[in-house]
């Protein structure tokens, strides 16, 4: 398996470095400076880029990065991206640094948004996040559930690497969700400690988030409970998905 870092990008994204001896893959090189300046540093080739989707702070420097290394560019076909050499629907297998790695289509937060599920590790990009899921600026509750159920069927031991920094403030809105969740209640302390010595929360695992991400926890009673007091218009899990998600639009 690959070896897997992060690049730090503007205020709170991560740029995944994936290699293999000299060998790189980037996932959603935002911004190009602080990938160059590593793979420099480290005596890199870059040969391939993976994008989730096409928000400038995950392709905005695919234009660089082409220029200087002409690497394949994997992204979603639905969507506009730089550069794309192989475009994506979800479904295929591509090969990364000598790995087999299942492209997942994942819509919801943008309507062609993709996953890369390499063994042991899924590159969510801004589907799933620490005890939070992205945004819909495009799909409906109905797509983003149905992908985060065709996530949460993956192995709990599966290390989710989102693509930014918001564990903490989304362990806020799960403890508003459920307050009596001792698994969700002992990673706020960890989450805690780890960012108060300047340190990343992420990858965090599937089981983890099984346990203490509402919008994984779309049927526990607790959960329905609070979507049907914020809008739920039944206990169905999309209901409750959509209403939970409303919910954290405005905490």
């Amino acid at each position: 398996m690959f070896e897997i870092s992060f690049i730090p990008a503007f205020k709170d994204n991560y740029i995944w470095l994936l290699t293999e001896g000299r060998r790189a893959f980037v996932v959603d090189p935002g911004d190009a400076a602080p990938v160059l300046a590593r793979l420099e540093a480290d005596g890199l080739v870059l040969e391939g880029i993976l994008i989730t989707h096409h928000h400038a702070d995950h392709q905005g420097g695919v234009a660089e990065l082409t220029a200087r290394y002409q690497p394949q560019v994997f992204a979603p076909a639905k969507e506009s991206i730089t550069g794309c050499t192989h475009p994506l629907y979800g479904g295929e297998r591509i090969e990364v640094l000598g790995q087999s790695v299942a492209v997942m289509a994942v819509p919801g937060h943008t309507l062609g948004h993709l996953a890369y599920a390499a063994p042991g590790a899924l590159f969510c990009g801004d589907t799933l996040f620490g005890a939070g899921c992205g945004r819909l600026f495009e799909g409906t509750p109905e797509q983003m559930s149905a992908s985060l159920d065709s996530i949460a069927a993956m192995p709990d031991e599966t290390r989710v690497y989102c693509a930014h920094e918001y564990t903490e403030m989304n362990l806020r809105f799960a403890l508003a969700v459920e307050p009596e969740n001792a698994a969700l209640q002992q990673r706020v302390s960890r989450v805690g400690a780890l960012r108060a010595a300047g340190l990343p929360s992420v990858p965090s695992t599937l089981a983890e988030e099984k346990a203490t991400n509402p919008f994984l926890r779309c049927t526990d009673p607790v959960v329905v409970a609070a979507g049907l007091e914020h809008a739920a218009v039944d206990a169905s899990k999309t209901a409750v998905f959509a209403a939970i998600r409303g919910w954290r639009n405005v905490f």
